[in-house]
């Protein structure tokens, strides 16, 4: 009896390993797709906000900071099977409904998140950038001069590019647990006030500065997606407001 219940436990642990090797490959392979890549990202990178004179002082810091960008165009690259993996592996513990709710789910997760740092880059880090290098400067006076590195420059434009793109998958995850009757929008409705702090709790923690302006910019954003959370919640749980009726006979 004993065997029998250890083996879909070594089953799902091969599964497990089978799956997590394929998405090591596809991460490497996108990896090393994106190495001459790189010398045309780093450009666009430098481009949001004003004229970035980027310096590094260290023997290794332009190669650390070439890797880096590997490391996270390769797994955005690779995204998309990564998920398929995750999925496959997940899919047959789910029932038929949940599973249809999940593959409505997935296209949506992609089109968020890229949404979410094309936001980033657009919107959020020209003004941003803009007072850390040029506004604050002149505000502090004695003609001080930022000598920002390439590989803080780097660490925290992908950190604010991927964590705004995460953020953005609020309205989905709020519209899935709803479908799977985890949260309901009354739940939803009764926490804005929270949701209100913790929006601008992330602003000041996703943003490299101390200006209200910048943390509003991200917690702005927030609010509306989670009231596009509640909307999705409440169409999850009663279906589009417009649909129409069938006609009773």
């Amino acid at each position: 009896m004993q065997d029998d219940t250890k083996q879909p436990i070594l089953s799902h642990l091969d599964e497990f390993r089978s799956r997590l090797v394929k998405s090591l490959i596809a991460v490497a392979v996108s990896i090393v797709i994106c190495v001459p890549l790189v010398q045309y990202i780093i450009p666009i990178l430098a481009k949001p906000g004003p004229d970035i004179d980027l310096y590094y002082t260290e023997v290794t810091g332009l190669i650390s900071s070439y890797f880096i960008i590997c490391l996270y165009a390769g797994l955005v690259i690779a995204a998309p099977y990564l998920l398929y993996q995750l999925v496959m592996f997940v899919n047959p513990a789910l029932t038929r409904k949940e599973k249809g709710y999940l593959y409505t789910f997935l296209p949506g997760v992609l089109v968020l998140f890229v949404g979410g740092i094309l936001f980033c880059y657009f919107i959020l880090l020209p003004p941003a950038l803009t007072f850390l290098y040029e506004t604050f400067p002149s505000y502090v006076g004695g003609d001080i001069e930022p000598l920002w590195t390439i590989n803080n420059y780097i660490s925290v434009i992908t950190r604010l590019l991927f964590w705004i793109g995460v953020v953005f998958e609020i309205p989905l995850v709020m519209f899935f647990l709803s479908k799977l009757r985890v949260i309901s929008p009354e739940w939803i409705a009764r926490k804005w006030r929270w949701a209100f702090v913790g929006a601008f709790l992330l602003g000041a923690i996703i943003t490299p500065t101390f200006d209200p302006l910048n943390q509003t910019l991200v917690a702005a954003p927030i609010l509306v997606l989670y009231g596009l959370g509640y909307v999705l919640a409440v169409i999850a749980r009663t279906g589009l407001p417009f649909r129409s009726k069938k006609p009773q006979s």
